[in-house]
């Protein structure tokens, strides 16, 4: 779950980062008096929860109330990353003298966090890997022991930095790494973090990103994260209980089990085709097959289906029931390819034979084939069958 500006910073004050003071605004008015209270020059930030406002015109600095509601004014028509500006945060304008870049962030490589520090800040850490290594610090984080200010510093030198500089930079770092560590954060992110001319280290912005696994844990702030802008086939499996999510291809994909329905995507990926979306039904889930298959059907630019079981707890022929029921409700026309195997498959088996008339695949990649082979052979006749 991704938070936007305005909810993220908080978690920086608390632990010891300072952050601008500010105002969130709903409308051109509250910009124009949040700027008015701020002093002489304030930013106007559109709110949401992606990267690359100011390339999308969504960042302006004004020094008067009445360029602070011209320019809410512009940024509350905008769209940025699929996300509508409905919120602005009003702050002061910092008088920057260096800009730096610092992370935590969940690491696949070494398994644990990773602290990212860069005295390249304000531009895109990809670009700053790329053209600038030299500004760079990449260490990963024993989890058991953590990060202290002392090693913290000690990570950042032989960078352009002097001693007392590199230790206030350390307790930064150290404080950003209990913001993850206390918060079950999978990104939490400063850039740029700023060194004013009166010599503050302050986060003009923040990126944080909350584990979904812990939203039960982290409740009180679980309620400000911004959700994801979702389609209408998205909203609709949302409110069915579903999770749904709708992509580009033409392979429709049921699974039991959200491994599973990866592996599936992956092979149909493998095979040279493109899912349609991601659906796992395993679970209770299992009991809205109708409501699945219908949201998966649903999309037009689906031409064929892959329905991948793999029972070890769950039986395969429990949700074959649900599946069967589905089709015969819904009577699609369209390729179906089904591979099952595990707990109760010869059950399966027979059930989608007798009531069907289907013939599962003994291999899941010899159904992924003649999916994405009908798919194709769908899209050269130019219509969904």
């Amino acid at each position: 779950m991704d938070f936007e500006e305005h909810a993220a910073k908080p978690l920086l004050a608390a632990a010891g980062i300072r952050t601008p003071k500010g105002r969130l605004a709903l409308s051109a008015a509250d910009a124009a008096l949040a700027a008015t209270e701020l002093g002489v020059r304030a930013v106007v930030k559109a709110q949401v929860a992606t990267g690359k406002r100011g390339k999308a015109g969504g960042i302006k600095v004004v020094a008067s109330a009445t360029e602070a509601t011209a320019a809410a004014e512009r940024i509350l028509g905008l769209e940025i990353g699929g996300y509508p500006v409905q919120r602005l945060l009003v702050e002061e304008a910092a008088d920057i003298a260096r800009e730096f870049y610092a992370a935590v962030m969940n690491d696949a490589t070494s398994k644990g966090p990773l602290l990212l520090f860069s005295t390249a800040g304000g531009m895109d850490i990809e670009e700053v890997f790329a053209t600038r290594p030299e500004t760079v610090r990449r260490q990963p984080i024993d989890i058991r022991a953590g990060l202290d200010a002392r090693a913290a510093a000690d990570i950042l030198a032989g960078l352009d930095l002097d001693a007392g500089l590199r230790t206030r930079l350390g307790k930064i770092l150290a404080a950003l790494y209990r913001v993850y560590r206390t918060r079950d954060a999978e990104l939490v992110e400063i850039n740029p973090l700023a060194l004013t001319r009166s010599g503050d280290l302050v986060a003009l912005d923040c990126k944080f990103t909350l584990d979904d696994a812990a939203k039960g844990r982290q409740a009180d702030i679980a309620k400000l994260g911004a959700p994801a802008p979702a389609t209408a086939l998205e909203q609709r499996g949302q409110e069915q209980g579903l999770y749904f999510i709708e992509l580009d291809g033409d392979v429709g994909v049921l699974a039991n089990g959200a491994g599973l329905t990866m592996t599936t995507m992956d092979a149909v990926r493998h095979y040279g085709g493109r899912a349609a979306n991601f659906l796992e039904i395993g679970g209770q889930s299992y009991t809205k097959a109708t409501a699945g298959l219908d949201l998966v059907l649903a999309n037009p630019n689906v031409t064929s289906l892959v329905i991948n079981f793999c029972g070890a707890f769950a039986r395969t022929d429990v949700m074959a029931e649900g599946v069967v029921q589905a089709w015969k409700t819904l009577q699609p026309t369209l390729p179906v390819f089904f591979s099952i195997h595990g707990t109760g498959e010869k059950e399966a088996i027979a059930l989608v034979r007798r009531e069907l008339g289907f013939e599962p695949y003994d291999v899941m990649d010899d159904a992924v084939k003649a999916a994405v082979a009908a798919a194709k052979g769908a899209t050269a006749r130019g219509s969904r069958p």
